[in-house]
């Protein structure tokens, strides 16, 4: 077969293939061009999650006639002032944006610059159809009809209208946070679901586009290291979500979607969040233009750094700097009063009494007592000095672990492999004594497996008993996580969860699963929302019932931190035994652990 030269209509639909992929796609570069243009407000309008009409309107600083007609060429641009690509500055730059959205829509551009009069194309599929005068404001008006209505190859391949709508909302939500000194509006079938005003912080605009209860429970990232620098705001490890959906990344003000940044932001939370739990977090990471490569990718959502291992550990080190001066660490450290009292406050003592002044001797006094408790009522300490116990509200040792008599005996182990519960530690660990040696066992991990076990059960028994609730609960989310729950509702009936809309940014929580007791009901159906949204949306939930119901039994599991008396602990230790799978909680981690008497000899170095 002889060599030709591809066609001038099938070259712009191959480079639309590579850029527009979706209605989100397209909305991406026709707001990004609209930024570039100096636009202090930019208006979005969809029909049908943008399947059927993408409507961009900007009040920068619109295109001629002449420099309308260049623009619907391809590989021309006003984004280079030189032809130094390594030092890009702007968003979109190829310049194969619009005559590769018109090689495969209907595409209908308008606009005027101050001072003169507005001017029209309507491009449809490729084939310019009428030109001639507008009547506009300054500015430029952008609309995309029909996207990939004469391909029908890659028509079926989009999702439905509120998939479609879920990303065009994340592509502008992202935008948007990356330019607080731009005013967005987005309405979607004639509604508006998203309004920001020009000229807000950077972190009151990442809590109006993500969640309000950000501003309370987040820390402030500024942080520099050589010529980079990063920015931002991210959740204290006390505020976080099911998926990682909620972490918005930036470089020199563009929105990506780097696995370097991704797997950096992870490991400055390794130690603070539990393996299946993200961080919500919105960072801007500056660097001088020839240190990055932002042609990657065609759509730019990946970059390529010179130096991968400095920007990595300026995230990592960013992160952790800002979330160690709140007091979230990963070891904790004495507190400097608790230091000082021990070694600036010497103990005396009367008659009878620690008759030295050394923390050493104090240590032994209270040593022979058996613990280090406060003095009893009887013990006195030399006139003039004061204990470390008269500060206490400055620094009182909280106990560490809370254990009873032993006095039951330690049942066989071929009856009871996980032995008696003795105790229980941080509030958290289960410490139980077996013939064999000693079990510590994660409570919250134990008992959210034993849930979700029940939950498996009462499905294959025809459906898991509601509770109803005394006052229904209005729990609020994005208008995309309301749409993937309303039409699970069947669904999650079925699972004891019934809700129903309440409003487009709203769910009415009317019943919960009786097996999960009283419980967070907000951070249940949070979950469930972004859990929902990660499946595929042709997958019921039943094919998903290990992941939904694992997302349900973690809100009804005994939290840690609550303590136990002996009665209940001996209980989660007897069904754990004859229960399937208990070994391992829902994300394939043990449950509990077996110290040998052989492995506690070692430990203690004896042989």
């Amino acid at each position: 077969m002889p060599i030709r030269r591809l066609p001038e209509h099938l070259v712009n639909r191959i480079a639309a293939g590579e850029v527009v992929e979706r209605p989100a796609s397209a909305l991406k570069e026709l707001v990004e061009n609209a930024v570039d243009a100096g636009a202090t407000r930019i208006t979005v309008r969809l029909a049908s999650g943008g399947i059927d009409r993408v409507e961009v309107i900007d009040d920068g600083c619109g295109m001629s006639p002449d420099e309308m007609a260049l623009a619907l060429e391809r590989h021309a641009t006003s984004k280079l002032p030189d032809d130094d690509i390594e030092n890009v500055e702007t968003l979109g730059f190829r310049g194969e944006a619009l005559p590769s959205i018109a090689s495969v829509a209907r595409l209908t551009i308008e606009s005027r610059v101050r001072g003169t009069e507005g001017w029209s194309k309507i491009i449809d599929n490729g084939a310019l159809l009428e030109e001639g005068p507008a009547a506009l404001p300054p500015g430029t008006r952008v609309v995309v009809e029909g996207l990939f209505a004469k391909v029908p190859a890659r028509r079926k391949f989009l999702r439905t209208p509120r998939s479609e709508y879920g990303a065009a909302a994340d592509a502008i939500r992202r935008l948007a946070m990356a330019r607080p000194d731009i005013g967005f509006t987005l309405e979607h079938d004639g509604r508006r679901n998203i309004s920001v005003q020009p000229g807000e912080t950077r972190a009151e605009r990442v809590a109006a586009l993500t969640d309000r209860q950000l501003t309370e429970n987040s820390v402030a990232v500024d942080y520099e290291r050589g010529t980079a620098k990063l920015e931002g705001v991210a959740s204290l490890p006390t505020f976080n979500r099911g998926v990682a959906d909620h972490q918005y990344l930036f470089v020199n003000g563009r929105p990506v979607k780097d696995r370097l940044l991704i797997g950096a932001v992870r490991g400055a939370y390794q130690d603070l969040l539990a393996r299946d739990r993200h961080p919500v977090l919105a960072l801007f990471l500056t660097v001088p233009p020839g240190e990055v490569d932002v042609n990657v990718h065609p759509a730019k959502t990946e970059v390529r750094f010179r130096e991968p291992g400095n920007i990595r550990g300026l995230i990592v080190g960013g992160l952790r700097h800002a979330l160690d001066e709140a007091g979230f660490r990963s070891v904790q450290r004495p507190s400097a009063g608790a230091l000082g009292n021990w070694q600036t406050e010497p103990v005396g003592a009367a008659s009878g009494s620690v008759s030295t002044a050394s923390p050493q001797a104090y240590q032994q006094d209270y040593g022979q007592r058996g613990a280090f408790f406060a003095p009893s009522a009887g013990s006195e300490v030399a006139a003039g000095q004061s204990s470390v116990w008269d500060r206490s509200p400055d620094y009182r040792p909280a106990p560490e672990g809370r254990a009873e008599i032993a006095d039951a005996p330690v049942p066989a182990a071929a009856d009871h492999p996980l032995g008696i519960a003795r105790g229980q530690v941080a509030e958290t660990y289960i410490v139980a004594e077996a013939e064999d040696g000693l079990v510590i066992v994660d409570q919250h991990a134990a008992h959210e497996r034993l849930v979700l076990e029940r939950m498996n059960r009462a499905m294959a028994e025809g459906g898991v008993a509601s509770q109803g609730l005394l006052v229904p609960e209005v729990v609020e989310l994005d208008e995309s996580a309301c749409d993937a729950l309303e039409e699970r509702i069947g669904e999650l009936t079925e699972l004891g969860l019934e809700l129903e809309r309440f409003g487009p940014k709203a769910m009415l929580v009317r019943a919960t699963p009786a097996m999960l007791g009283a419980g967070d009901v907000k951070g249940l159906v949070t979950d469930l929302a972004d859990e929902i949204a990660a499946y595929d949306q042709h997958l019921s939930l039943k094919e998903k019932l290990d992941h939904v119901a694992a997302t349900m039994a973690c809100h009804g599991s005994v939290r840690a931190g609550r303590v136990l008396n002996v009665a209940e602990m001996n209980a989660l230790l007897r069904e754990m035994e004859v229960t399937p799978h208990s070994g391992q909680c829902n994300h394939g981690r043990p449950t509990w652990v077996k110290l040998g008497h052989g492995d506690i000899e070692k430990l203690f170095g004896r042989k």
